[in-house]
């Protein structure tokens, strides 16, 4: 009977190894979330600003990130940067640096149409009481905008940890790596591993994200509620 290959998941250290290159995948993504969620909140608030200059530097930074694909963003920072400014930095600090730059651009956006979402006498109450802008946007806005932004937020935070493999493409050895090269090592000793490398990485996905995901959605549902 022909083995069913699935030993190579447990040969020498390989499971160690994959869950190690999950871990530099989830530590890069959840740095880059913890960042982007800080900035994005101060980004979203500046971008709610009447100033014209403040809100054309806003959406060209907005459309620049999501206009751009992000391996290219990747790139631009690791090779372009690195040879033009004499600058040496890790791949993982280059995904940290680049994922926070989109994840800030997405949760600014997310923070803008929240706090823009709310009714304008709300603010002229707050207005009609002394209140000045800073309580407004602090005892108004806030409180009332997280409602809808948290299942928004939740969802950003499961795109960056399912983007973050792209890594992989600057040099960072991360779980998608860890498993391209166990199956390297077993293409003539098992034509299998490529079915159950990839698949246990899957796996290992959908355990991170699907939790995150239903977080999200019972968040939405019970809020419309």
């Amino acid at each position: 009977m022909q083995p069913l290959g699935i030993d190579i998941l447990f040969e020498g250290i390989n499971m160690q190894r994959l869950l190690g290159g999950l871990w530099v995948t989830v530590r890069i993504a959840l740095i880059s979330i913890l960042i982007s969620v800080f900035l994005g909140i101060i980004v979203g608030v500046l971008a709610t600003s009447k100033n014209i200059f403040i809100r054309f530097v806003y959406k060209f930074y907005l459309e620049s990130v999501r206009v751009i694909p992000i391996i290219v963003w990747l790139f631009v920072f690791y090779y372009g940067f690195a040879k033009a400014f004499s600058v040496q930095w890790s791949g993982e600090l280059t995904g940290i640096i680049v994922f926070s730059i989109w994840g800030t651009a997405e949760m600014s956006d997310l923070v803008r149409a929240a706090g823009s979402s709310l009714p304008f006498h709300q603010k002229q109450s707050a207005m009609a009481l002394g209140l000045s802008g800073y309580q407004i946007y602090l005892y108004v806005i806030v409180p009332q905008a997280m409602r809808r932004l948290i299942p928004a937020a939740i969802n950003l935070a499961t795109r960056i940890i399912k983007t973050t493999p792209l890594v992989a493409m600057i040099t960072v050895v991360e779980v998608l790596k860890i498993g391209q090269q166990l199956i390297e090592q077993s293409v003539l000793t098992n034509p299998k591993a490529a079915f159950w490398v990839y698949g246990f990485i899957f796996v290992l996905y959908f355990v991170i994200c699907y939790p995150v995901s239903l977080a999200s959605k019972k968040l939405e549902n019970r809020w419309k509620a």
